[in-house]
């Protein structure tokens, strides 16, 4: 008898001391809710024995003092109780336990509420490859001409290489552009700001190159025909008409040749009488071969007599003379 009673007595003290522990209160709680373990395991998605294991305050059974305090404050939280307080009481819980003194580590594990199913993780990674290959795709579509294209541009580009090389014009901006007077001509040459270049009377057979950093050059002068211009040596086309001034005329190697050449530009003025119909050339006149005539020989016989002229009758003489014919 005696011995049923301690016992008795025992078994009634240890509920009074387990529910002052953690694990005790959250049994109370949920119990009070009418949940069952299996339900905190479904809110919680923490296994049913590790929960088991936190009403037991056996927390030697966990994987460790992070795990223990991560699974009580998510049991706290799904029905209500105060996580923070439930986190405290279970680390100093633990720290009195085997696990605190074997075992240590330096970080604390998430909710488990939290973290995503291992299907909702390969469905994202899973859209986050066809969104990569896409763009990849798309991509390579964007840089990627189409094949006719393609053949074209490369026909032009061989064209162009093939059409380069034959070229290969020297730059009119590093040809020299010089001119010279036929006679006495008084010219101004001046760029695009104003300033002069040139400004005064050239005299016959005087030169003047123009510098190579004119800024569009320009000339004024009242003889154009006096100035004889050359481009990298060779000759262009008047300025302007003879005897007429001509002002704002560009004068750079570019502008110079692209007025061309003066055999290309010079046109001959029609005469009047050739403006109708040319006049007809006289034949020439064709020498005929001289044709040695022979001289007679002298013969015997003696040359016929030329026949003697017709006797002309003298006229009459007229009344008017007032003289008589004389029989």
């Amino acid at each position: 008898m005696t011995d049923e009673a301690e016992q008795q007595t025992g078994a009634d003290s240890a509920p009074e001391v387990q529910a002052n522990s953690p694990g005790a209160k959250l049994r109370v709680a949920r119990e009070a809710q009418g949940l069952s373990v299996q339900d905190i395991a479904t809110r919680t998605r923490i296994a049913q024995r590790q929960l088991e294991a936190i009403e037991r305050d056996d927390y030697a059974a966990l994987p460790g003092i992070p795990y223990a305090v991560g699974f009580a404050r998510a049991y706290a939280r799904s029905i209500g109780v105060d996580e923070v307080m439930i986190a405290a009481e279970v680390r100093q819980a633990v720290n009195g336990t085997d696990l605190a003194a074997n075992r240590y580590e330096a970080f604390e594990p998430a909710d488990p509420a939290r973290v995503p199913p291992r299907r909702l993780a390969w469905a994202v990674a899973a859209i986050v490859l066809l969104l990569i290959a896409g763009y990849t795709l798309w991509r390579t579509q964007l840089f990627t001409p189409p094949p006719g294209a393609d053949v074209g541009g490369q026909e032009e580009q061989a064209q162009s290489a093939a059409v380069v090389p034959a070229a290969a014009p020297v730059p009119a901006a590093v040809q020299p552009v010089l001119f010279t007077a036929t006679d006495d001509v008084w010219l101004r040459i001046y760029d695009e700001t104003g300033e002069r270049l040139k400004d005064g009377i050239m005299k016959k057979g005087e030169s003047y190159t123009l510098p190579s950093n004119a800024r569009n050059p320009m000339i004024l002068t009242g003889r154009p025909q006096a100035l004889a211009v050359t481009v990298g040596g060779k000759p262009v086309a008047p300025l302007g008409a003879a005897d007429r001034t001509i002002a704002d005329v560009p004068v750079s190697a570019a502008a110079l040749l692209a007025r061309g050449t003066p055999a290309a530009n010079q046109t001959v003025a029609p005469s009047p009488a050739r403006s109708a119909a040319p006049a007809p050339r006289p034949a020439p006149r064709r020498v005929r071969p001289a044709v040695t005539v022979p001289e007679p020989a002298l013969s015997s016989a003696p040359a016929p007599a030329p026949a003697p002229a017709a006797a002309v009758p003298a006229p009459a003489p007229s009344a008017a003379d007032g003289t008589s014919a004389q029989p």
